[in-house]
């Protein structure tokens, strides 16, 4: 499959396109200039390298506002593993934000909000700030199926069996030079394609942190013992060993969860008999375990980019940060890169955004996986039996029965804590806000075209001409505490007041130029 050359023609109001200049990022090549210059001419918009959750949704993101997108994949065929990764609240949200989220929750199984710092069991706190308040657990090629479907459905291709080799950028785009030797000419490249990305490391972007002490296996199996016998086993091995667990995942599968301490070569994927060996060694039985499912190992390693941009190549998802999956943080992490990202550099390519527009982009989202770093980090360090350790295991335990110390974790483990800095305001500036209702219904039913939205309870205000942009919603039933607000594509609150000057000002620092 391949898309015809395409000549770019970016409107009167293209600024974005200036900000890479090849005077600011050594290795790039010059290109002609003035009269000399000919037609940009691309093969798509935007390449983007990997098509695991971070990627698709980057790409449906970016199809919402017409831009060409290619999807590489270096696997031929979706993974074939059934492994259950568990989208947390925000994550849920986004997807109700764009539509997806019935055709989700229909492949998946919700389990409450609780539970996840740590594995300290306690229950989901009260005051959540949210109408998804819960786990979904969904294995892990149907959610990789869905959002891949959706992509194609939104008219982007992708490309299976085929990589970024190489690729060389100048003022204008990136040419990329494929595993079969083909070369395309794309506007810009994100690499999303995981831990050891291809693309980051050919962009020269460090990638520093501590490498990884201590090795466990995980895999999903079934058993072969009665539940009450396990439980019992359980509770008195987690006295003492915090990397150990066997836990219900629905249709008679166990999450098994042992140290890798002993077991055969690293470089060889793990085995059954390594699961069996490892849990005789720790409780005394192997509690039958057998038809597995998938079995993976996993290290503590933690490593974060020194940068997410140069120039027109970006990084997000697992090519920008790894981590121990402690609380269940990746792939949510990478999928709220990407709609971060996502309807800014449709921005760019559309010829609207503002200058620094683009920069947010890591300036927004490299502090919140400094966060998650420092959250597994510190999830690690409770997980050790030493008696330091564990000390302060039994105080948090302790502490988390104040209903605001739970529900703090549990917001910074699935992102409806955070808070962009956007500047001095009200606490709700820089915080998305939750699915409340509207006249129409709820919230996020307004949002699935990846516009931003001016929620006005005055009806005094008007987005003028940012309206190619903005939907504006009149709506004073709205249940807020303040006049108006500016939402951006990503449910982010960018303003509030109700001052059509000072509205119109932050129209122009998020969306640009109105048009004429």
């Amino acid at each position: 499959m391949h898309s015809p050359h395409f000549t770019a023609e970016p409107s009167s109001n293209h600024t974005a396109e200036r900000d890479v200049t090849v005077g600011d990022i050594p290795g790039l090549r010059s290109s002609a200039s003035g009269a000399d210059r000919a037609p940009l001419v691309f093969d798509f918009d935007v390449i983007i390298a990997g098509c695991g959750p971070t990627g698709a949704m980057l790409a449906a993101e970016l199809r919402l506002h017409d831009v060409r997108v290619l999807v590489l994949e270096k696997e031929t065929e979706p993974v074939s593993f059934v492994r259950i990764v568990g989208l947390h609240i925000r994550s849920i949200e986004l997807m109700a934000m764009r539509g997806l989220l019935d055709r989700i929750l229909d492949h998946g199984r919700r389990r409450p909000a609780a539970g996840f710092f740590a594995a300290i069991d306690k229950p989901a706190p009260q005051g959540l700030d949210s109408a998804h308040a819960y786990l979904l657990g969904i294995p892990q090629p149907v959610i990789v199926r869905l959002l891949e479907e959706h992509v194609m459905q939104l008219g982007a291709q992708v490309r299976r069996g085929n990589a970024v080799a190489a690729f060389e950028q100048d003022d204008e785009g990136v040419t990329v030079e494929l595993s079969d030797g083909a070369q395309l000419r794309a506007r810009y490249l994100v690499g999303c394609d995981g831990a050891r990305s291809t693309v980051r490391k050919l962009l020269g972007v460090g990638f520093p942190g501590e490498p990884s002490r201590t090795e466990t296996l995980m895999g999903e199996m079934e058993v072969g013992v009665p539940q009450e016998e396990m439980a019992a086993k359980m509770t008195e091995i987690g006295k003492t060993s915090k990397r150990f667990w066997l836990r219900p995942f629905g249709e008679g599968a166990y999450s098994v969860l042992v140290p890798a301490a002993g077991v055969s070569d690293r470089a060889e994927p793990p085995t059954l008999e390594d699961f069996r060996q490892q849990l005789r060694a720790i409780a005394g039985t192997d509690f039958g375990v057998h038809s597995p499912r998938w079995l993976s190992r996993f290290g503590d390693a933690t490593r974060l980019a020194e940068r997410y941009r140069i120039g027109r190549v970006l990084l997000a998802g697992d090519a920008a940060h790894i981590h121990p999956p402690l609380g269940g943080q990746g792939l949510n992490l990478g999928v709220q890169d990407a709609f971060n990202l996502g309807w800014k550099l449709a921005a760019q390519v559309r010829g609207w955004a503002p200058e620094t527009l683009l920069d947010t982009y890591q300036a927004e989202r490299r502090p919140v996986a400094e966060d998650v770093l420092d959250n597994t980090r510190a999830q690690t360090e409770l997980a050790s039996t030493e008696p330091g350790p564990q000390a302060v295991r039994r105080l948090l335990t302790e502490l988390m029965d104040f209903n605001e110390v739970n529900r703090r974790l549990i917001e910074k483990i699935t992102a409806i804590g955070i808070r962009y800095d956007f500047g001095e305001g009200p606490d709700l500036l820089g915080r998305r806000l939750s699915d409340i209702e509207v006249k129409q219904g709820r919230l996020y039913g307004l949002l699935h075209r990846g516009r931003g939205l001016l929620l006005d309870r005055t009806g005094r205000l008007t987005a003028g001409g940012w309206s190619d942009r903005v939907d504006h919603l009149a709506d004073p039933t709205a249940v807020l505490d303040v006049p108006c607000v500016l939402l951006r594509p990503d449910g982010h609150v960018a303003w509030i007041g109700d001052d059509q000057q000072d509205l119109d000002d932050h129209l122009s620092r998020w969306f640009g130029k109105p048009a004429d």
